[in-house]
């Protein structure tokens, strides 16, 4: 198998194995309205077989930076829709990551009066509001009450993207938000059905899977996982206990017939990542980490060797939109500008160079 061939995951029809990475880059609107960056943004880089798009809030209280967009809104799901469109012009397919920030904001990025979480409990350190740096403040603890409210969120989400022309969603499980706050023993300190045992706390992960896969179909769902990443609190130290809970995530995504799963790990080869590969039986798109960018010599040797079924890639596809070709070519890859990552303009985000506009001395 090679990381060029075509692929199809569930309802997702992919022309390579290269896959975009969910990445935050804040430049929608102050009502969260994707703007017109963002859409020659992501119609750049529909060569990529799959965009997944960066974490979109399903609920005001799941926003958690300034300039994150939202899928909330008559405006924002056209805003979207424009970003759909012209990533299906240029050949593309793209699915929505629906991410809930859980107790990583801040009233003064939300509008909200309160941040939610599995636990009241903070995430650590400071986030930067519109008002400058703040402490991130104590959660309110969902209650067994608000939570099926929470799932529907995420499920109504899922619609607004399909009506907005996506092909697909991505629930955020990973990386220190909601989903992934309750599934580690650290930031979820329940002792009801909701946490405790391993079995439990992947219980609301599960649900939320469950409910947008009702909703938008399970062949246009997957999620984002990233088990012992150790970020924003959300700390899985425990080696039995983490492949209990990923054991139980993947033992209830199973009956879904999910599109796919997406694991973010420094080890996806290990026997952790292919344990959950296995066990959720849906097609696995591996992220090798934050530690050091995707490179070409792994991706290819990923995918050859039958450890993934795609490939997903950040840094490398932020500074060249047309990762896929030049990986293809063996070409010469543009350096990303970190400091631009976050921002409002289209500085170091649509203005990086294509293969031809190099060559071309342009």
């Amino acid at each position: 198998m090679s990381l060029y061939e075509p692929a199809v995951f569930g309802a997702l029809q992919l022309s390579n194995r290269v896959v975009m990475a969910p990445l935050t880059r804040t430049r929608a609107d102050e009502a969260g309205v994707p703007t017109t960056t963002m859409v020659e943004y992501y119609r750049q880089r529909a060569g990529q077989g799959l965009i997944i798009s960066e974490g979109v809030w399903p609920a005001p209280e799941g926003k958690s930076y300034p300039g994150q967009p939202g899928i909330v809104t008559r405006a924002q799901i056209a805003g979207w829709r424009r970003v759909a469109d012209a990533v299906h012009e240029a050949g593309g397919t793209i699915v929505m990551q629906l991410m809930h920030g859980g107790r990583v904001s801040h009233p003064a990025i939300s509008g909200q009066p309160r941040v939610v979480a599995p636990s009241a409990l903070a995430a650590p350190g400071q986030t930067r509001t519109p008002e400058g740096k703040a402490d991130l403040p104590v959660a309110h603890a969902l209650t067994l009450n608000e939570i099926p409210a929470v799932v529907e969120q995420f499920a109504q989400a899922a619609r607004n993207a399909i009506a907005a022309g996506f092909d697909g969603v991505e629930v955020h499980g990973a990386n220190g938000y909601l989903v992934h706050e309750f599934l580690s023993p650290v930031s979820n300190i329940r002792e009801d059905q909701y946490g405790g045992s391993p079995e439990n706390r992947a219980r609301f992960a599960i649900e939320v899977a469950g409910a947008v896969a009702a909703a938008v179909g399970a062949d246009r769902t997957g999620i984002r996982l990233s088990p012992q990443h150790d970020i924003q609190g959300v700390i899985e130290s425990d080696d039995a206990d983490v492949l209990a809970t990923y054991t139980a995530i993947a033992e209830g995504l199973a009956p879904l017939g999910l599109a796919f799963v997406d694991v973010l790990n420094a080890a996806p080869t290990g026997d952790l990542v292919q344990h959950i590969r296995r066990t959720a039986g849906a097609p696995l798109i591996i992220n090798s980490g934050f530690a050091a960018p995707t490179s070409r010599e792994e991706a290819e040797s990923l995918v050859a060797d039958g450890w993934a079924d795609a490939v997903a890639a950040g840094r490398p596809v932020i500074a060249n939109p047309d990762l896929v070709e030049r990986w293809q070519q063996g070409a010469e890859l543009n350096e990303p500008r970190p400091e631009l990552f976050y921002g409002s303009t289209a500085e170091g985000y649509t203005d990086y160079p294509s293969l031809a506009e190099v060559r071309a001395g342009v």
